[in-house]
């Protein structure tokens, strides 16, 4: 992973680069363009040159005929046709000028001398042309090209005094002119001549290289040279910017013309120093800068390593060094303040956290979690050695709830910090610590001790909480369960002894008997419950669980009206178990809560099933006191109902007295909820609590179910019979339907109907039965027969 120094310094770099870069291809771009441009102007000033050089060379040629027009003895000789003298003179006069060819043309046309064997037929041709153009009376000039190679032509008239003939006279295009062109304008000219009767182009003359020349003839054919167009030459390496400039064309097709050529090299050339210059610059300035962002990296990332070294210190607990970084002002600065600010809260957090983490705010005792810590460190130092132990004593206090509950919270913290305090005072041995673990739980580790001393040291505690405590002008008579186990003979970890000690202290006080020390066996019933609620969790998952159903009937019509749902469980091992051997156990752990779901949930997919053929039944579910308790049950209930589209007045919920009183507040909220939603409420097994007449007057209840203790035996005990009869009363004047439970004769079901009961279950009826057997009851079922008025019973 790269540094932050080294990415701010490469970031510096990379952009002075990027910039001087840029800078650079954008004035080297300039110069290219500028040179370019400029060569473009010294083409079209050379071209301008060129044609003024080629007429002033024609211009002196003329002057140097007519002077040879002029002579009296040449024109003598014309006169006298002296073929020798004039042959002569041609001769003589052309070499004089530089004239390579001459020739006397008469007035017919015909050529009369000349110092050509065999004059050229384009050099005949030309010099016709010439001699017939208007101004040719003064004398006229052309470019021709005569055996590949370019002349100029000058033809002059021979007066006496009227035209007797025609001097013609011949100069070539050669290297001196070419040369002159060069020293005047600093561009290379080169003739070029079109081969006669093939493509392609052979050089004349040319200032450059016979190489150079050579290429120059297969790139002139590029279409942007013709019609004297610029264009732009690759010969050997070399970029020539050039312009063509056309001088002549023979009858048979052969061109020549003048290529003026510019080297961008040569032009661009100046300005090679300075490019130098600039790059030099360039790349001092790229060295001056990576100095320069090395220095401010390291002045930004030695503050932020040592912030970072701070963070590392902080992250693994160490607060002890402050941040010294001494840059006030700035960014980094403040930032170096901000750490040292964070270090001392989080210092002074950690101290808080430690002490809330490990000690008891209420009693400053050590807490479960640092009592845990001693504990390791007893066995630690007991296995080291030989015959080593230590003993832990765990103690709940008896009562203190209720005395909560009386008193007031403020006198119950009041009450357990005393209690801590008799207890750090009844220690014997020097290394013993006393541990609150929450609530009114009380741990002591004796470190070292044996058997009989950890027995000693409890009984000694038992009998300190046997004595009264005296607080805000109260008495408190308390006592404690204490549970006693050590090192190595109960566990061999501190999970297991605390885990053993609290079975122990659990059995203390489930049987009264202040100290009980770990047993294997306690363990066991503990173990076999455990067992049972992962066994009660598994029949669910497995379907386990069978739906039973006792019929309800209206007892004076004898009509079927409903059934309550019960369950019975099929253990695939153990077989059939019945209610009172899971029941207790589900309420007590809370899986009640998911067998009351489940209830719920057969029965509404009956009820759905039943409606759906014609059967219209009111299905009583019971609910317990853990039910009442849980605020999402109505929630729970109204989903099952929109699953199966069903009402709420097909159910009626059964309720204890005692699962009221428990919490009736919480009870009273939970039960509105239903009734809002329409469920029927019951209150099963009245006449068996401790409820309030007046708080039963305030709830939300439908029905009242009287408990099967009273009826059974009715017709035999006439106090039975009394308070069923006042039940049935109390509830038909409270708006309320009463139901009996344990209707087991024929007798009872007309004495209760006689009594105005208004509906009955009972094994006289049915006995609870599996949903298949109860469809087979219901057709089969037939109500008792109506008894004279004379048979009636009277209470």
């Amino acid at each position: 992973m790269y540094r932050l120094e080294s990415k701010i310094v490469a970031l510096f770099i990379v952009l002075i680069v990027v910039v001087q870069l840029a800078g650079f291809a954008a004035i080297r771009k300039a110069i290219d363009g500028n040179a370019r441009s400029a060569i473009t102007d010294e083409l079209a000033i050379g071209q301008r040159v060129f044609v003024r050089l080629l007429d002033q060379n024609a211009q002196k040629l003329t002057q140097g005929a007519r002077l040879l027009a002029s002579d009296y003895g040449f024109r003598q000789a014309i006169g006298t046709d002296d073929r020798d003298t004039i042959n002569s003179v041609l001769a003589n006069h052309g070499a004089r000028i530089g004239a390579s060819m001459a020739m006397l043309i008469g007035t017919d046309g015909q050529i009369r001398a000349s110092t050509l064997e065999y004059p050229d037929t384009d050099l005949q041709r030309s010099s016709m042309e010439l001699i017939r153009k208007p101004e040719a009376e003064n004398g006229a000039s052309d470019n021709v090209i005569v055996g590949d190679s370019l002349f100029q032509i000058v033809a002059v008239p021979i007066k006496a005094p009227v035209t007797i003939a025609w001097v013609v006279m011949g100069f070539p295009v050669d290297r001196q002119l070419i040369t002159d062109m060069r020293a005047l304008s600093s561009l290379q000219v080169s003739i070029l001549v079109s081969n006669r009767g093939a493509t392609g182009w052979a050089a004349d003359v040319s200032t450059l290289s016979p190489d150079a020349s050579g290429m120059l003839t297969k790139e002139i054919s590029q279409p942007s040279m013709k019609g004297a167009g610029i264009a732009d030459l690759q010969i050997y390496g070399n970029e020539y910017r050039a312009r063509a400039l056309p001088l002549a064309r023979s009858s048979s097709g052969q061109e020549a013309v003048a290529v003026l050529q510019r080297s961008v090299s040569e032009a661009v050339a100046p300005y090679h120093r300075l490019q130098v210059i600039l790059l030099t610059i360039s790349i001092v300035g790229v060295l001056v800068a990576a100095l320069a962002s090395a220095v401010m990296a390291r002045r930004i990332t030695s503050p932020l390593r040592e912030l970072a070294a701070v963070a590392k210190r902080l992250g693994a607990g160490d607060y002890s060094e402050g941040v010294h970084i001494r840059r006030r002002r700035d960014e980094i600065g403040r930032l170096a303040g901000a750490f040292e600010n964070m270090r001392t809260e989080i210092a002074t957090r950690e101290l808080k956290i430690t002490r809330l983490a490990y000690q008891d705010h209420l009693t400053d005792l050590p807490n479960r979690a640092q009592f845990a810590d001693l504990l390791k460190t007893a066995i630690a130092a007991a296995r080291e050695v030989p015959h080593g132990t230590c003993h832990i004593l765990m103690l709940d206090l008896d009562r203190f709830q209720q005395v909560n509950d009386v008193l007031g919270h403020s006198f119950g913290d009041d009450l357990l910090r005393q209690v801590a305090h008799r207890l750090v005072e009844q220690l014997q041995h020097p290394d013993a610590k006393v541990a609150r673990l929450g609530g009114d739980e009380f741990a002591i580790l004796l470190p070292g001790a044996d058997h009989d001393e950890a027995l000693e040291q409890a009984m000694r505690v038992l009998r300190a909480l046997e004595h009264p405590l005296s607080l805000q002008e109260q008495t408190v008579d308390l006592g404690a369960g204490i549970g006693v186990a050590g090192f190595p003979a109960h566990g061999q970890t501190s999970d297991e002894l605390l885990s053993h000690v609290e079975v122990a202290m659990y059995t203390a006080k489930r049987k009264g008997s202040g100290v009980v020390v770990y047993d294997p066996a306690i363990d066991k019933t503990s173990q076999e419950s455990l067992s049972l609620l992962s066994e009660l969790r598994r029949a669910l998952e497995r379907d386990e669980f069978m739906l039973y159903l006792q019929p309800k009937l209206n007892l004076a019509s004898g009509g079927v009206i409903g059934a309550e749902a019960l369950v019975r469980w099929v253990h695939p091992e153990k077989g059939f178990i019945g209610p009172d051997n899971f029941i207790p156990f589900a309420e007590t752990t809370g899986f009640i809560r998911m067998l009351t779901t489940w209830m719920m949930e057969k029965t509404a997919r009956l009820c759905g099933e039943l409606q759906g053929r014609g059967i219209h039944l009111k299905f009583s579910v019971n609910l317990s006191t853990r039910d009442l308790m849980d605020l999402e049950l109505p929630n729970t209930f109204a989903t099952i109902l929109n699953t199966y589209r069903l009402s709420p007045e097909s159910f009626c919920l059964e309720i204890t007295e005692s699962a009221i009183m428990d919490d009736p507040a919480r009870a009273q909220n939970t039960l509105e909820r239903l009734s809002r939603m329409g469920f029927a409420l019951g209150i099963d097994d009245f006449g068996t609590g401790y409820s309030s007449l007046a708080y039963l007057k305030s709830l939300p209840v439908d029905e009242l179910k009287i408990d099967k203790s009273f009826v059974m035996k009715m017709e035999q005990d006439q106090d039975d019979a009394k308070i069923v009869r006042s039940t049935v009363d109390l509830g038909h004047n409270l708006g309320l339907r009463v139901v009996a439970e344990g209707v087991e004769s024929e007798a009872v079901w007309f004495l209760l109907r006689q009594m105005g009961c208004d509906q009955g279950q009972g094994y006289f009826m049915g006995k609870p039965m599996p949903v298949e057997r109860f469809l087979e009851w219901m057709q089969s079922w037939r109500a008792p027969a109506m008894l004279d008025q004379s048979e009636n019973v009277a209470v």
